[in-house]
């Protein structure tokens, strides 16, 4: 119990200190922009999606781990799932992710998932050649994220996650490490009530580096051409703090309805608020509804973000043992203006 007791304190220690000075400076527009690794705030998952993210307090599984890696304790044997995301529909851009999670003992989970953003060949110019027609390279952005999550009594649960972050195009490179973590707490009085905080994506400065910032020329008077390095500026991670809660309310022997709500700080873009709900039926099929707001979300002038709010999606779980295995299909869509929303498919097996 002491150690428990010592792990939960040390996860809650540092949630709270480096949340403080990240909420003390966050929403602020004028830093939008300036964060790099852009890929860690685009949620792979199709569930969430279809609450608009605002369900951190009530994820569980392989979905938590973008929201909140606490959730990832609910497991109970092991999951695997794969989710395809159409970002920013008619823009060429997909999102491809796989996670497998698995019990080690003692309320203890332990995860691995993979995420990757492909954007189609790109045509390469020059000064010299403008218009292409010299072949194409394909930008890879991509994470790799090791998850792990407890159980410390049937109403404290938490969860860290570290990952390796890289993104390049064919001569410039970038890697990275970050860490989230995150807590879940069921109230002891009313199970039915959760709430949860996590940070994400805190981590030291990236910078690009490759041939591609080389620059060769021929200084004046000298037969010899010299090749000079060029150093990129250092960016900082779109680190954030979610706080949310859950309340699930049992309409009847059929029906169960949970209602989502979620505040998001972020370093450096606006702040967001945002609800949702999900509808049960029998935990067969669930059909989710969200919105996620921000200043100016409305307004063609001061709107800073391609999603304009609304979210909806459902999930079909089949039976697939006497064990209580689930295969399940999950689908979820996010309006933005322009482009034609977000449309995100995705499985998850239950073994």
């Amino acid at each position: 119990m002491k150690k428990i007791n010592t792990f939960l304190l040390s996860t809650a220690a540092l949630v709270v200190c480096f949340a403080l000075p990240i909420t003390s400076q966050a929403g602020n527009p004028d830093r939008a922009g300036s964060a790099g690794a852009g890929q860690l705030l685009v949620n792979p998952w199709a569930q969430s999606n279809g609450l608009a993210g605002t369900n951190m307090a009530t994820a569980f599984g392989l979905e938590s781990i973008f929201l909140n890696t606490a959730g990832l304790a609910f497991i109970e044997k092991s999951e695997l799932a794969f989710a395809n995301t159409q970002y920013l529909s008619g823009s060429g851009i997909s999102v491809n992710s796989i996670g497998f999670a698995t019990t080690t003992g003692n309320g203890a989970v332990l995860a691995l998932t993979v995420m990757s953003m492909g954007f189609g060949d790109i045509p390469i110019t020059t000064e010299d050649l403008p218009e292409g027609g010299i072949g194409s390279f394909s930008p890879s952005f991509s994470n790799i994220g090791v998850s792990f999550a407890k159980a410390f009594s049937n109403s404290i649960y938490g969860g860290v996650t570290m990952r390796i972050i890289g993104e390049s195009i064919s001569n410039v490179r970038a890697s990275g490490v970050c860490f989230d973590a995150g807590i879940r707490y069921i109230s002891a009085s009313d199970e039915r009530l959760k709430f949860g905080i996590s940070l994400r994506n805190v981590g030291a400065p990236m910078r690009y580096a490759g041939d591609g910032l080389t620059v060769t020329a021929t200084p004046q008077g000298s037969p010899l051409a010299l090749t000079m390095l060029q150093r990129s500026e250092r960016y900082e991670l779109p680190s954030l703090v979610n706080i949310g809660f859950g309340y699930d309310i049992q309409s009847s022997e059929l029906f169960s309805t949970t209602l989502t709500g979620q505040f998001v700080s972020n370093s450096f873009t606006k702040d967001q608020f945002g609800g949702g709900m999900a509808v049960s039926f029998r935990e067969t099929l669930v059909v989710r509804l969200g919105y996620m707001w921000e200043p100016g979300i409305g307004s063609e002038q001061d709107n800073t973000s391609a999603f304009t709010g609304p979210a909806a999606g459902f999930t079909l779980n089949i039976p697939s043992n006497s064990d209580g295995g689930v295969i399940g299909i999950d689908y979820g869509y996010r309006t933005t203006n322009p482009f034609n929303g977000n449309h995100s498919i995705g499985i998850h097996i239950t073994i």
